[in-house]
């Protein structure tokens, strides 16, 4: 009789099932961002509002600069639309590093940070989703530039097909390393003003100071000086040469070596202040 009673009761279940660790990171990763390509897309006004910035800027930039230039003193006797288009391509990318770094401030305030951390997601797993899908939309913008350049302005360049997607995905892989700096002073500035003040201060230098609009030997001394540090310099010099099918020498392996730095300093510095107390 004990041994059917034994058989008939019901099994011991534990009253303290093991905790929910949640997916693996790579699906973490595709969740996350997923989620923030939709929210993107969920704002067709401001989808195209972007798309179309740095067609403005091609546009203004190309007959400001365009009647004034000398083109003898650009490499090959170029049209200036040709030599402006690669740095435009690096240059249109700044605007959404910082914008990418004012979203994540947004979403830790406005409570969407809290609610993700409610649950099993690596930290690192949350700014990593950002800055890619914030280069999706980067990268969409850069491939609608090219093609308005190369429709409505008369671009041609030398490298034809190929050296243009060789100069787009080195400006993604350099502008995916520069959105980790912004990452990093939004978890720390945590705020949106201070956030768009420290941009402006990065992103003018940065654009002007360079071999963006004008070759570097036609600065002045002091600015050539600054060209020479500036890390963009040598993305665009390298996008250019891919491009326009000129030498690039080691400027490609540059711009690379330094984004590299930049990314990993930018995520270590990112994930430490993201992850410290929202309030």
């Amino acid at each position: 009789m004990t041994a059917q009673a034994e058989a008939a009761a019901p099994p011991v279940t534990d009253p303290f099932p093991a905790r929910w660790t949640g997916v693996a990171p790579p699906t973490q990763l595709l969740i996350l961002t997923s989620r923030a390509v939709r929210a993107q897309l969920a704002n067709p006004r401001a989808l195209v509002l972007n798309l179309l910035q740095p067609v403005f800027m091609l546009l203004l930039l190309s007959q400001v600069f365009g009647v004034i230039v000398d083109r003898s003193h650009l490499p090959g006797d170029l049209p200036y639309i040709d030599f402006l288009l690669p740095a435009l391509l690096v240059t249109t990318g700044i605007g959404p590093a910082v914008a990418s770094g004012i979203g994540l401030v947004r979403d830790m305030q406005n409570g969407v940070v809290s609610r993700l951390r409610t649950l099993p997601v690596n930290a690192a797993t949350l700014l990593f989703a950002r800055s890619f899908s914030d280069l999706l939309r980067t990268a969409l913008q850069l491939v609608v530039l090219v093609l308005c350049a190369v429709l409505f302005f008369g671009a041609d360049p030398g490298g034809g097909p190929l050296g243009l997607l060789a100069a787009l995905l080195l400006t993604c892989f350099v502008i995916w390393a520069l959105t980790w700096v912004f990452l990093a002073l939004a978890a720390w500035l945590r705020n949106a003003e201070a956030l768009q003040s420290a941009g402006f201060l990065v992103t003018f230098p940065l654009m002007f100071a360079s071999s963006a609009f004008v070759p570097t030997d036609r600065l002045p001394g002091w600015l050539q000086a600054l060209a020479t540090v500036n890390p963009l310099t040598y993305a665009m010099d390298a996008a250019r040469g891919l491009a326009l099918d000129l030498p690039v020498g080691n400027r490609i392996w540059l711009a690379l070596g330094m984004s590299v730095l930049v990314a990993v300093a930018g995520a270590t510095v990112a994930v430490r202040g993201f992850r410290r107390p929202l309030i």
